[in-house]
């Protein structure tokens, strides 16, 4: 029976239920440390993963999948005359959507390919929002008309504590993350359009808890409610649980996911960084 099929790739930061319930089909991005390369969420998990990035000799090297990867995703999907939505993470953060693009017009079929803008759990969130609707037996234009409103109810910021990270990855001039380093400098950046903007550069925690606040205000002033929370961190587990406590009594009764963020984000990050997803009513 010819249908809308979703597929995303394992930054979107799925639940196996959600994988499980709506069919998703989930493209593992590549992960090379010190010359051994892992499929994220196959070969490593994202706790294994910090684990190994601790103690390796160089930074962690991400890629997007080979073409032929799409192509096997993609040419059964199609095969019963069905289309295929396939969401990515942003081009800001990597090539998969482009690579799916190519991919896609390799393919005898209806495939559609959207840059999300976004990563993480906020790109589940959009993932999760056009499986919801291709269940209800919704076209792809439907599903693509409710996948441009929820990005429009999406958002995503993150919260870096420290930038060897974002040294070595070349995103920071050395010596500003070696003056950022001496004074403790903590950044808070929105992902916006697929670009990671810094709004606050800070010193120490405090700086950490204010550009929380401001997040927790925005939500806390939708005129709508809020549909979903997503918290994913680099590592701090304990600190990741107390702000989702924190969260579930500023908003009871929403959807709060805690998680482990993604090999692909804690290699920008490093470890002890906060990524913060939500979606709007």
């Amino acid at each position: 029976m010819a249908q809308v099929k979703i597929v995303t790739d394992s930054t979107a930061m799925l639940l196996p239920d959600e994988i499980e319930k709506y069919d998703i089909k989930v493209i593992p991005l590549t992960i090379t440390i010190d010359d051994v390369t892992y499929q994220d969420g196959i070969t490593i998990s994202p706790v294994e993963f910090m684990d190994k990035m601790a103690t390796s000799k160089n930074l962690p090297q991400t890629s997007q999948p080979a073409l032929g990867v799409f192509t096997e995703i993609y040419e059964p999907l199609v095969a019963d005359g069905s289309s295929v939505i396939s969401i990515h993470l942003t081009k800001g953060l990597s090539g998969s959507v482009d690579a799916a693009r190519q991919a896609a017009m390799m393919v005898d079929g209806d495939v559609t390919v959207v840059d999300s803008d976004l990563i993480d759990r906020s790109l589940g969130m959009v993932v999760l929002a056009a499986a919801e609707k291709a269940a209800t037996g919704a076209t792809r234009d439907e599903v693509l008309a409710e996948i441009n409103a929820v990005k429009a109810k999406t958002e995503q910021y993150v919260l870096v504590s420290k930038l060897d990270n974002l040294v070595a990855g070349g995103r920071l001039s050395k010596t500003a993350g070696l003056l950022a380093g001496m004074l403790n400098i903590r950044i808070g950046a929105h992902v916006v359009k697929g670009n990671i903007n810094v709004e606050t550069k800070g010193r120490g925690v405090k700086s950490t808890k204010a550009y929380l606040r401001k997040i927790i205000e925005i939500l806390q002033a939708a005129p709508n409610g809020v549909h979903a929370i997503g918290i994913s961190t680099a590592g701090i587990p304990d600190k990741r649980e107390a702000l989702g406590e924190q969260l579930r009594k500023l908003f009871p009764g929403v959807e709060i996911i805690l998680q482990q963020t993604t090999p692909v984000v804690a290699t920008h990050t490093g470890d002890d960084a906060i990524g913060f997803s939500y979606r709007l009513n």
